[in-house]
């Protein structure tokens, strides 16, 4: 019994390190697209254009892949949940994430149409 409850430990100490480390790299993510999109104004400044559809879908990607690694750090949350109210919570969490998700690409899709529509019409 004592052999379980260490494996037991060891998995929960494991899952923990590994969802920091997945949360970094969603913050990482979130962080990286904030400063691509600002880096994206203040290149096309120049141009007194506001690109707000190149922002959008440059941020958007960025927010989509935070996102995945959100959900990835709830997949391993749920292998060590103490209990079911935990893993009902840890669900909930999941399940709002994934549509985010889910909406946040179709929202991408439609506006990169749009935007090759824009960039094929000027051509």
């Amino acid at each position: 019994m004592e052999l379980f409850e260490h494996i037991e430990e060891v998995l929960k100490n494991w899952v923990t390190l590994f969802r920091l480390i997945i949360e970094s790299i969603s913050v990482l993510c979130v962080v990286f697209g904030l400063f691509s999109s600002i880096r994206c104004v203040i290149k096309n400044f120049r141009f007194r254009s506001f690109p707000f559809l190149e922002v959008r879908l440059r941020f958007g990607s960025w927010l989509a892949l935070a996102l995945e690694f959100q959900l990835a750090s709830d997949v391993l949350s749920t292998t060590v949940a103490p209990s079911f109210q935990a893993l009902g919570k840890l669900g909930a969490i999941a399940v709002i994430r994934t549509f985010l998700n889910y909406f946040l690409t179709k929202e991408l899709e439609v506006e990169q149409e749009l935007k090759e529509r824009q960039r094929s019409s000027n051509v």
